[in-house]
């Protein structure tokens, strides 16, 4: 069963996300390493969503509930947050619905901002981590993929596409009431990593030419140079010469004590965990725009082109579970097809034939079976798999494994 417990800016705090970002994910590998019932894992942490997708094995009635319950209590206790509070800032998504929330996150639409460019990206790279740290399953590994497949076509086929929509774009949206010329804008960047980089461009957009750059891991030269920026190494008085302060860091914190009173700068800060102290926009002069407040301001979608992009993920969702229910039916039929080809090509290596009629057999076995696999499938959309368990049952003589595959043993979707 794939289970998805999601906080984010619909759902929960700046604050209750924040501490998921830092706690969560050590709870989740300790979930895979010590509960019996959960084979995999991938966490999912952006600066406005906090996700965990479990895939989770059900041993008993009511197994769904009792895994909930567990990795809330794992995920509460491991970035120190009560188990009510964190109850009621987290939605569980399980079975079909889960695979349907993750393929509208990895479209976009369920961003601040609707169609953003960042997030295919994050849940891809949410894949890979996971993979090394050896936490997925062939079923989550399944899942990503046709999340990933569902986004690309989303941006093909829908208006969403190419509007180069992102949370760094809206936040200097928001600023640009407050700067006049960002052609004469002074501007420090706290942070040399990806997200930095997209910040640089986004800048750049703007007209911004004048633009320092921070690192308080000391990276701030090779960013520089990479990106044809000034590097700074003291950060305040970076800042007291500065008129927009952006931080988008995991390395540092910023205090209120780094400003001069007085002087009037613009600091957005775009990390989680946050990078700005919030008492920094009570220094005098100083103003605060974090990701609390541009939540607030995050646009409404476009009706027309978020109608189409949800339409190709619910189908894409519709198909996912489609999939996954006609998979032990394939299975049988494929195993079936396939061991008579094993003992026909047997009989003709013992009569001498050579690799083209292995080849032959093996190809025409999968011409065979692709039109019985691709209506079984359909079948399974329509709800219709017991018409499918019945013939094969009459036709063949075969008995569907409704616990389908066994793990490394997944069927081919290509068949």
């Amino acid at each position: 069963m794939l289970l998805c417990l999601t906080a984010n800016h619909r759902n929960a705090s700046l604050d209750i996300l924040e501490r998921l970002s830092v706690g969560a994910p050590t709870a989740t590998r300790a979930l895979v390493d010590d509960e019996l019932f959960v084979s995999g894992a991938v966490v999912l942490a952006t600066c406005n969503r906090f996700e965990a997708y479990l895939d989770i094995d059900e041993p008993l009635t009511g197994g769904e509930a009792v895994a909930v319950e567990s990795v809330v209590e794992a995920m509460a206790e491991a970035s120190g947050v009560s188990v009510d509070l964190l109850r009621a800032s987290v939605a569980v998504h399980q079975g079909a619905d889960a695979a349907a929330h993750l393929f509208a996150v990895t479209s976009g639409l369920e961003s601040m901002v609707v169609g953003e460019d960042e997030i295919s990206g994050q849940v891809r790279r949410a894949l890979d981590a996971a993979r090394a740290d050896g936490m997925t399953s062939s079923e989550l590994e399944r899942l990503f993929q046709k999340a990933t497949h569902t986004s690309r076509g989303v941006r093909n086929r829908t208006q969403l596409r190419g509007a180069h929509r992102s949370l760094v774009r809206l936040a200097l949206e928001l600023a640009s009431s407050r700067v006049a010329d960002w052609a004469a804008a002074r501007v420090v960047l706290v942070g040399t990593g990806r997200y930095a980089a997209r910040t640089v461009d986004a800048l750049r957009a703007r007209s911004a030419g004048d633009i320092h750059v921070f690192s308080p891991s000391g990276r701030a030269q090779t960013f520089a140079t990479q990106h044809g920026l000034i590097p700074v190494s003291d950060f305040a008085a970076a800042a007291a010469e500065a008129d927009v302060v952006i931080t988008c860091t995991a390395d540092a914190v910023v205090h209120a004590d780094a400003f001069v009173p007085g002087h009037r700068v613009l600091v957005i800060d775009l990390g989680l965990p946050r990078n700005v102290d919030p008492a920094v926009g009570d220094v005098e002069a100083v103003e605060l725009l974090d990701l609390e407040t541009i939540r607030l301001h995050a646009p409404l979608q476009e009706f027309s082109a978020h109608a189409d992009a949800r339409a190709i993920v619910g189908d894409a969702a519709t198909e996912f579970h489609a999939d996954r229910l006609a998979g032990p039916a394939i299975t049988t039929l494929r195993t079936e097809v396939l061991g008579i080809v094993e003992q026909e090509i047997a009989r003709a290596r013992a009569r001498g034939a050579g690799d083209e009629t292995e080849a032959a057999l093996r190809h025409l076995a999968g011409v065979l079976l692709h039109r019985p696999s691709v209506r079984i499938r359909e079948l399974a959309v329509e709800g219709r798999l017991d018409e499918v368990t019945a013939a094969l049952e009459t036709l063949h003589g075969l008995t569907v494994d409704d616990e389908g595959p066994a793990e490394g043993q997944a069927w081919s979707a290509s068949a």
